[in-house]
This record gives structure tokens, C-alpha cells and sequence, in this order.
């Protein structure tokens, strides 16, 4: 049962690993490892450490070359809000990896599959797993097509709805954001967005997430627009 559902999770993470045991592992909590003592389980704890290393390492070179204007500083927090606890867990949820945690009954009852610093930490374990399994690159590739680009689409830093809203707030207007088509296997979806006033179309955009397909339409709104008011 546990071997099916580890490749289930394989296909929502978009990597299938010649050791299905560093996967097994790195879904693995300390509480489920310590009450299973006799048949010497491993837990994620090392895997989480080197996953940690290899993420920071990924993003640091990602926002480097993403953003070359960028000062050191800016980039610290750039890289500091995209892999802290939170939007590690969110990454996790996403991966509906939470269903593939193995806790142990005390951490079980009390929430722990829940837990965001449980599952961020599961992430990073993922990560280091795949690290161990096929190397760099397909470890590089998953934090990169499953966190960092994820959230780049989403914006973290630049909201583009709000200001294009704003050009139409003096008018009593309202933009309405239609999802008009999907596309992709399930753990890699993209969805395609329209933007609309009054009916008529202003901006089209896609993204791997409803609300980073928005952005991308709410962005070529402002563009269409800013190129209408220069001519």
C-alpha cells in the first residue's frame, strides 16, 4: 500500500526515483521512525539538512540571474520569502504531500500532519532525496517548476491587479478575471486567464495557478493600456 501511494507521490512531484527508499525516508517523521525502532526505519532528518542546503543554493542562483539589478540585500529577502516555512508548506500542500507523511500516533493526534514546520520540513527532504537519487539537476528542476517559478508567477513582490484596478476605480468600473482554458497533467496544470470591463476584453494571461494567471492578464492589461494612452 505504501509503495503505490510513493508513486502517486512521484507523479505529483514529476520525478520517479531508482531508490524508492530515499522517498520513503524523506516522508518519514522522527516520531513515526522512533516508534518503529526494530526495523532500523529512517527518518527525513538528514535528508531535510541536505534538501535545506541545496534549495537556498538553487534560489540564490535562480534570483541572481533572474533579477541582475537586484542589490544584495533585495535579494536576500527575495530568497528568504520563497523558501522560509510557510511558502514551503504551502509548496507541500500543493503537492498533496501531507497525505504521504508517516507520523507517528502521538504526532498524529495532535495535529502534526498539519503542521506547516512538519511539512516545509518534508520538502526539503523531498529535495534532497531526489538530490541523492539522480543529482543536481532534477533537484534543481523541482524546486525551480514546483516552488521558486510557482511563486514567481504569483508575484510575490509586484501585484499588477491592484494598480490595473485602480485605473478604472475613477469610472466605477469592476475587472472581471475569466479562467478560459487548462492545460497540462495534473501536477504541472496551467491555466489561462481573460481579463474583462464592461464585457470587453483588455488582457490575456497563463500561469500555473488561477491567481498567477490572473497576474499574467492583469500585466498585459496595464501593457495594452499603457501602449493605448503613448499612441
Amino acid at each position: 500500500m505504501f509503495n503505490r501511494n510513493l508513486e502517486e507521490l512521484e507523479e505529483q512531484i514529476g520525478y520517479h526515483f531508482n531508490d524508492r527508499e530515499l522517498l520513503a525516508a524523506a516522508v518519514t517523521h522522527t516520531s513515526y521512525a522512533n516508534e518503529h525502532r526494530r526495523e532500523n526505519i529512517m527518518n527525513n532528518e538528514r535528508l531535510e539538512y541536505l534538501g535545506d542546503a541545496i534549495l537556498d543554493f538553487a534560489a540564490a542562483d535562480y534570483l541572481y540571474r533572474r533579477y541582475p539589478d537586484r542589490k544584495e540585500g533585495d535579494l536576500s529577502k527575495m530568497r528568504a520569502s520563497r523558501v522560509s516555512e510557510q511558502p514551503l508548506a504551502k509548496c507541500g500542500r500543493d503537492l498533496h504531500l501531507p497525505d504521504f507523511l508517516r507520523l507517528g500516533k502521538g504526532e498524529e493526534q495532535t495535529g502534526g500532519r498539519n503542521r506547516d514546520s512538519i511539512i516545509s520540513d518534508a520538502v526539503e527532504a523531498v529535495i534532497g532525496a531526489v538530490y541523492l537519487d539522480g543529482g543536481f539537476e532534477p533537484a534543481r528542476n523541482l524546486v525551480l517548476s514546483r516552488i521558486l517559478l510557482d511563486q514567481q508567477e504569483e508575484d510575490l513582490f509586484t501585484d499588477r491587479r491592484t494598480p490595473l484596478q485602480e485605473l478604472f476605480q475613477d469610472r466605477q468600473k469592476q475587472i472581471e478575471y475569466r479562467v478560459v482554458g487548462e492545460s497540462g497533467p495534473p501536477h504541472d496544470r496551467i491555466f489561462e486567464t481573460e481579463a474583462y470591463v464592461d464585457g470587453v476584453l483588455i488582457g490575456r494571461g497563463s500561469g500555473r495557478t488561477k491567481k498567477s494567471s490572473a497576474q499574467s492578464a492583469a500585466q498585459d492589461a496595464l501593457e495594452r493600456l499603457h501602449v493605448s494612452e503613448i499612441n
